[in-house]
């Protein structure tokens, strides 16, 4: 009974935003209204606890969506500034074909941002760019999300690692006894190549899943197997990513394996594409504007493109402003002594024990990514010699969308705050461990010696009740390595384990609610974040099958789950073709 009601939020997200496809302000304000009375009277959390969750998650709601303001700022400063007639021309001159487009924006160059800062940015960026090129506003959000996968175990230079994973194993006696006389940092390196391993091996096709979802859901045709045209360029790109990527993760450590590989990815990948190497023939293009389904669009003004008119701007000129973001966005996460006074004491707003509780909140508006987004918003005025007239416009446009997103994120952060933090106190008689604690021993009492191949389903959970995979790592390292550990796996094994946890918890970044409200948020695409999950959910139901697959590959050794791991992309893609509304020959 009390798995079934911990389960309950979870359930009326699933029902109302996406079955029903009710508003994300509606749907979340109703399940943080369940999470709360489920806290306060079933698991008998004091009223102190659950109102400091709520505060909290209040407080991050704001932050995000200060995120989103900067975001969206940037991009309407390049848009009255002119340099995205530029960007898009240039986009043009190396291919025309759309697949090709999004596995350069969102694969390649949303790793590198995600490498460099994590929490969200990738979407903050790339959606609102991809849709400067003349993507659906939708399309953009969707490939955007799909992507905050693979790279995302070591995104912010390996956060969810070295925060995540580290929380979850350091000082823990059992673990240390266990693995003696290897230190816990040594552990942590061999998790992290583990991690790399798994991604790599199901990562690389990614960018061809993420053609055939472009094609499927927004092609003229709906064909999946039109998205499959372009498998040897989709393949190419996939493995100039994540073969740096696992190198480094295993050699190097959790800190650079996306950041390297993101920048590996787009020095080979950008060239080879200028040459025309592994292109389709056919180049693939969106219908026009006027027949696209009205819920692909956002509430952001259509730009109008007149491609024989040469732009203001070079290439490079025009796309220096994200170039500049990357640059700053790594100082200030590398370089130690600048990180350590942006996340300090005197630039950052505490709130200790709220109301009383060990619930505590942190404002660090130094180091968010939104005051470099701002910063170089500010910069591009000049760069672009802006009017003052262009700079309200580019203001007062990006307020207005902020505003418009706000009620979803101050309903759903809560909600989420709520639910992680349900725990009843010790001296509650009969104590119930939080919510999500209590899914995952669930789950782990009911498949046993089946855990690998679910251990990255309670990784996805973590993300998509906390929209991070840091804090995924945070809930539930641990209990994986202790599950790990009773069905009899040695240290090494359940290395493999939470490995499987960090895996998993990457790719439930794809369906992380209040991830997809802000990402949809950044393009204008109000009250339809139940439509791009339907999309997102099955990308990430294929990721944590063939990662639990190959989990059962490497920890049982069994030829057959091998065999398996093979045949579960094969099926997928064949299901995905034969679904579609119509194909083409």
């Amino acid at each position: 009974m009390y798995t079934f009601l911990a389960l309950a939020p979870i359930l009326v997200v699933l029902v109302l935003l996406v079955m029903l496809r009710l508003p994300a302000k509606i749907s979340m304000g109703v399940a943080y209204l369940v999470t709360a009375l489920l806290a306060l009277f079933v698991w008998q959390a004091s009223g102190a606890q659950v109102a400091a969750a709520t505060v909290n998650g209040i407080i991050v709601a704001l932050t995000l969506l200060f995120i989103v303001f900067a975001a969206i700022l940037l991009l309407n400063t390049l848009k009255e500034g002119g340099a995205i007639v530029a960007i898009r021309k240039g986009f043009m001159d190396i291919s025309p074909d759309r697949r090709v487009q999004v596995i350069i924006v969102a694969w390649l160059f949303g790793s590198l941002i995600e490498g460099s800062s994590g929490f969200g940015t990738p979407s903050a960026i790339g959606a609102p760019l991809l849709l400067a090129l003349g993507f659906p506003a939708m399309a953009s959000v969707m490939a955007m999300l799909i992507i905050q996968s693979t790279p995302v175990s070591f995104g912010a230079v390996g956060t969810p690692v070295l925060l995540g994973v580290w929380t979850g194993i350091n000082d823990k006696p059992d673990i240390t006894q266990a693995i003696a006389p290897l230190s816990t940092e040594n552990y942590l390196l061999q998790i992290a190549g583990n991690i790399g391993l798994i991604h790599a091996l199901v990562g690389f096709l990614i960018p061809l899943l993420l053609s055939g979802f472009l094609t499927r859901f927004f092609g003229k045709n709906r064909s999946f197997v039109e998205g499959l045209k372009v498998w040897p360029f989709a393949i190419f790109a996939g493995l100039c990513f994540t073969v740096p990527y696992y190198l480094v993760a295993r050699y190097l450590g959790p800190e650079f394996p996306s950041l390297v590989g993101g920048f590996i990815g787009l020095m080979i990948v950008l060239p080879a594409a200028k040459r025309g190497f592994l292109m389709p023939k056919e180049i693939f293009d969106f219908a026009p504007r006027a027949k696209w389904d009205k819920d692909w669009l956002g509430s952001l003004p259509e730009e109008k493109f007149d491609d024989s008119i040469a732009p203001r701007f070079s290439l490079v000129r025009a796309f220096s402003p994200y170039l500049i973001v990357i640059g700053l966005l790594i100082i200030t996460r590398v370089i130690a002594p600048l990180k350590a006074f942006l996340t300090g004491d005197l630039t950052t707003i505490q709130f200790t024990n709220l109301f009383g509780t060990t619930i505590s909140s942190k404002i660090q508006l130094a180091y968010s990514p939104g005051i470099i987004l701002i910063i170089v918003a500010l910069i591009s005025i000049l760069l672009f010699k802006m009017n003052g007239q262009a700079v309200k416009r580019s203001w007062s446009s990006s307020a207005k969308t902020m505003v418009a997103a706000a009620p979803a994120l101050l309903f759903s952060v809560p909600m989420v705050q709520v639910f992680i933090n349900s725990g009843s106190a010790a001296e509650v008689a009969n104590s119930l461990p939080a919510m999500p604690i209590l899914l995952a021993e669930s789950a782990a009492g009911a498949f046993q010696n089946a855990w690998p191949l679910v251990s990255p389903w309670i990784g996805a959970l973590g993300a998509f009740i906390a929209g991070s995979n840091t804090v995924s790592n945070m809930m539930f390292a641990y209990f994986q390595w202790s599950t790990a550990s009773q069905i009899g796996l040695d240290v090494n094994l359940a290395a493999q384990v939470v490995a499987l946890q960090a895996v998993g918890g990457a790719a439930g970044n794809m369906i992380a609610v209040h991830n997809v409200v802000a990402a949809c948020a950044v393009v204008g695409l109000m009250d339809k974040e139940g439509y791009v999950i339907r999309k997102t959910l099955v990308a990430m139901t294929y990721y944590v099958i063939q990662a639990g697959l190959i989990g059962m590959g490497i920890i049982f050794g069994q030829m057959w789950w091998w065999i398996l791991a093979v045949i579960w992309p094969i099926a997928f893609f064949g299901i995905m073709a034969m679904t579609s509304k119509k194909t083409v020959a």
